[in-house]
């Protein structure tokens, strides 16, 4: 009866993986009290396969959980509709009621018919063993046993928790269960007293800006967490979750941030092979509507480093929704568990990210000022111009006050506090990051992420002369328009390089650099296309093509 109960309330299995070389090698060792014995070999050539009952039960109930959705985002309107015609008066909604706890009843019903249907097969009592087990006595066997099965992410088992991390625990600069350490925006009028009959005069924009932010701004920056595109991509999710643990060896876990979401992960672990880049770590940030399933993972991956891939808050098997502190939270709990669990130095991790993801790969960079590099591909500077190109002119003081209060991706403003080296690679047909159309390559944002970059940390040499010059070398779009513009400007690289060494050697490394302080205008010219030459990487792509391996390049440093 209990195994029946557990079957009834037990998640959703979608798929019984192949058994891997490593399984096998594992499975000839001496199992623990605890664990379940393995399935046999020939269970795991196939997707999980339901019996009927189960099969059109769990149809039944997604079609549900389908309606549910669009009905909570159509509810707005639901309501107002029902006030007009006057469905809403007690007289209604008493009946109304009494259909939807019937409804709740037969749907309670089809659930206990699909617990019958799992109860009944073999494979689905197997595996519902195996994560009862794992649950009470996560053992190294069980865990084994357990990676082989893909099912509803909300009965994995925590693998790693944000206080684990020893180092961090009562530090003064780690994280509490408020969250980690953002950089704030500054108030929109500093010189004004905070009084509170100010207060009041804001609160109805405030709240304005609350409620813009938390329903249309946050669905429309993340759309990959919305329920009904996450439920029409799973055959993808899934089938790109089978190729990173069928061919790649990769391994799932779940890591618990320090406000509670729960952070899905993939880690590729390439440290045993040939390849040399395999000591290294490449924690990928995906898009806005990327997974790690069928995200920027496959560049590095293609590239022979070992990867960890994550999904942001709210996305696929990640909790939570993506605003900038959850994202945050997130990021932090992933690196801690590369560092603390995976077992790689700071200096062995290179963070390399895509669009919307460069603001925790920048949020990393600034907070683990240790690790190797970053690499920013098809990434952009701040928020605020992107939200003002796709919303209407007159909504411009809005946009922007929601943005800055509640979605502020202030990517260059924490880049500029990393002092390693660095890498960005622009899109020249980039349709998204534009602030006009893809063909303006000078509207592109990675085109300000740069200058903002360079002038902090070479701001003598970023001096007129050399801004004009880079933004000249900026326009470029081809590889021959930027060698023409390069050769016009007689750039000669051994200079260059000597003089920067030489001010490294006297001064340190420390940015910002007071180089070119007393240089010819020319030779900040040829200083400043140098370094937008090393920082900078044409790719000649829309903004969702994607990385080749061999433009997956690691960034220049003295």
């Amino acid at each position: 009866m209990a195994k029946l109960l557990s079957c009834v309330l037990g998640p959703r299995l979608y798929k019984i993986y192949r058994e891997r070389e490593t399984d096998r090698a594992a499975s000839s060792v001496s199992e623990t009290p605890t664990a379940v014995p393995a399935p046999s070999a020939s269970s795991w050539d196939t997707y999980y396969q339901p019996r009927a009952l189960e099969k059109h039960a769990d149809s039944i109930l997604a079609l549900t959980s389908v309606f549910w959705s669009i009905s909570y985002y159509s509810s707005p309107f639901a309501v107002f509709y029902l006030y007009r015609k006057g469905y809403l008066s007690l007289s209604k909604v008493v009946p109304f009621s009494h259909y939807a706890g019937t409804l709740l009843l037969l749907l309670a019903g089809v659930a206990c018919l699909r617990g019958i249907g799992r109860w009944t097969n073999p494979q689905y009592r197997q595996f519902i063993t195996i994560l009862e087990a794992t649950h009470r006595n996560q053992s190294a066997e069980n865990k084994r046993q357990l990676a082989n099965y893909n099912f509803d992410f909300r009965s994995w088992p925590i693998d790693f928790h944000w206080e684990e991390a020893s180092s961090r625990k009562g530090s003064r600069g780690g994280p509490s269960r408020r969250g980690v350490a953002l950089l704030r925006p500054e108030p929109l009028h500093r010189g004004t007293a905070d009084t509170f009959l100010n207060r009041v005069k804001k609160l109805p924009c405030q709240i304005t800006s609350y409620l813009v932010a938390h329903t249309l701004g946050r669905r429309m920056l993340y759309p990959g967490s919305v329920y009904l595109l996450q439920k029409a991509l799973m055959p993808v999710l899934l089938q790109g979750q089978a190729r990173l643990v069928e061919e790649c060896n990769g391994r799932r876990a779940k890591l618990l941030a320090c406000d509670g979401n729960e952070i899905d992960t993939m880690f590729v672990d390439r440290r045993g092979t040939a390849e040399p880049q395999g000591q290294k770590l490449v924690i990928c940030c995906e898009g806005n509507a990327g997974f790690y399933e069928v995200g920027c993972v496959s560049t590095p991956l293609e590239a022979g480093y070992s990867v960890l891939g994550w999904n942001h808050p709210g996305f696929a098997g990640s909790t939570g929704v993506p605003f900038p502190q959850n994202e945050a939270n997130a990021m932090d709990v992933v690196v801690q568990f590369s560092i603390h669990r995976l077992g790689f130095q700071p200096q062995d991790i290179i963070i390399y990210a895509w669009s919307i993801g460069g603001f925790t790969a920048t949020w990393a960079a600034m907070s683990y000022p240790d690790i190797s590099a970053v690499i920013l591909d098809a990434s952009f500077d701040d928020l605020v111009p992107l939200a003002l190109k796709v919303m209407p002119d007159s909504w411009r003081v809005l946009v922007t006050r929601t943005v800055r209060q509640h979605l502020n991706l202030n990517n260059s403003e924490q880049l500029s506090r990393f002092q390693g080296p660095v890498l960005l690679i622009r899109r020249t047909k980039d349709e998204i990051i534009t602030t006009t159309v893809p063909e303006d390559i000078m509207s592109n944002r990675g085109n300000d992420l740069l200058l903002k970059l360079l002038q902090f940390r070479y701001p003598r040499v970023m001096a007129e002369e050399g801004l004009r010059a880079v933004r000249q070398w900026l326009e470029a779009s081809t590889q021959l328009e930027e060698a023409s513009i390069y050769s016009r400007w007689e750039v000669e690289e051994d200079w260059c390089l000597s003089v920067l060494r030489s001010y490294q050697a006297e001064h340190g490394s420390d940015f910002p650099w007071s180089v070119g302080e007393d240089m010819s205008a020319d030779g900040r010219r040829q200083l400043a296309l140098f370094l937008a030459r090393k920082h900078l990487h044409n790719f000649e792509a829309t903004h969702c093509t994607p990385l080749p391996a061999q433009h997956f390049q690691m960034p220049w440093h003295l």
